[in-house]
């Protein structure tokens, strides 16, 4: 049977696409026909995840690397610019980059490395989807996704994750007022709240992680690419449908329930 993927002729950014989640997501978006900007902090990372993703990427389809650190409002800046100039528009914006720390009680969390966390995880996805809902409103035709990463700690902490848990709870304040304001702009935002995707973050779950009780326990886990088919099918959906909140994880993971 032929292959018929072709070049959908529109354009997704995904962030920390270097690994992981954004890899795998950014790989798919490629295959499915998006011309797709991998966007990271370690360029050379990029440049091998564009390279392994463009032996099965759909025809027409484009990948681009741009380095860049999501939490200075000058390589964002300049990242937009690069979109604009090899594609002219942007479509979807997948909001993954982030960071986390070691299980700490909250006198135990170093001034710095609470900036830091907040610095990428909450001030770089506000100024990521800045740009792209700047980029989206002036466009035509107007309008775009956007979609954001907040993780099953945007409902729910693990013991000792102050950092983390405080930025993504704030990434549902800012995926609310986003799915709002983008109303009159044809902009649609979601986000996408994964638990125990099997990434080098996560990879500690199938050794022990702290449990509300005190225990330890190992935890079930789940592919990256199941990640990526549910953030590619909110990206199918027409601007006028909008998956608002999506929950993607361990069928028998610890989060539903007492414990």
């Amino acid at each position: 049977m032929s292959d018929t993927r072709a070049a959908n002729g529109k354009t997704a950014i995904v962030t920390g696409a270097g690994t992981g989640v954004g890899k795998a997501t950014a790989t798919l978006l490629l295959a499915e026909g998006w011309n797709t900007v991998f966007v990271g902090r370690r360029k050379n990372l990029l440049d091998d995840a564009v390279t392994e993703a463009g032996r099965n990427a759909a025809k027409g389809a484009r990948a681009l690397a741009v380095g860049c650190d999501v939490s200075n409002p000058a390589e964002v800046d300049r990242l937009y610019a690069e979109v604009d100039k090899a594609f002219g528009r942007v479509d979807l914006v997948f909001n993954n980059a982030g960071v986390g720390f070691k299980t700490s009680t909250i006198d135990e969390v170093p001034v710095d490395v609470w900036n830091d966390v907040v610095s990428v995880n909450l001030t770089g996805s506000f100024l990521v989807a800045r740009g792209a809902f700047a980029a989206m409103r002036r466009q035509s035709p107007m309008g775009g996704r956007i979609i954001n990463n907040g993780s099953i700690s945007a409902h729910a902490p693990r013991p000792g994750s102050v950092p983390y848990t405080a930025t993504k709870h704030a990434i549902t304040g800012l995926t609310k007022t986003l799915a709002l304001d983008g109303r009159p702009f044809d902009i649609a935002c979601g986000q996408i709240d994964i638990g125990n995707a099997l990434t080098n973050m996560a990879a500690s779950m199938t050794t022990g992680m702290p449990q509300a009780n005190g225990e330890m326990a190992t935890e079930p886990v789940i592919d990256v690419q199941r990640v990526a088919e549910s953030v590619v099918y909110m990206a199918s959906l027409p601007l006028d449908t909008n998956v608002l909140f999506m929950t993607v994880m361990a069928t028998k993971m610890p989060f539903v329930g007492r414990g």
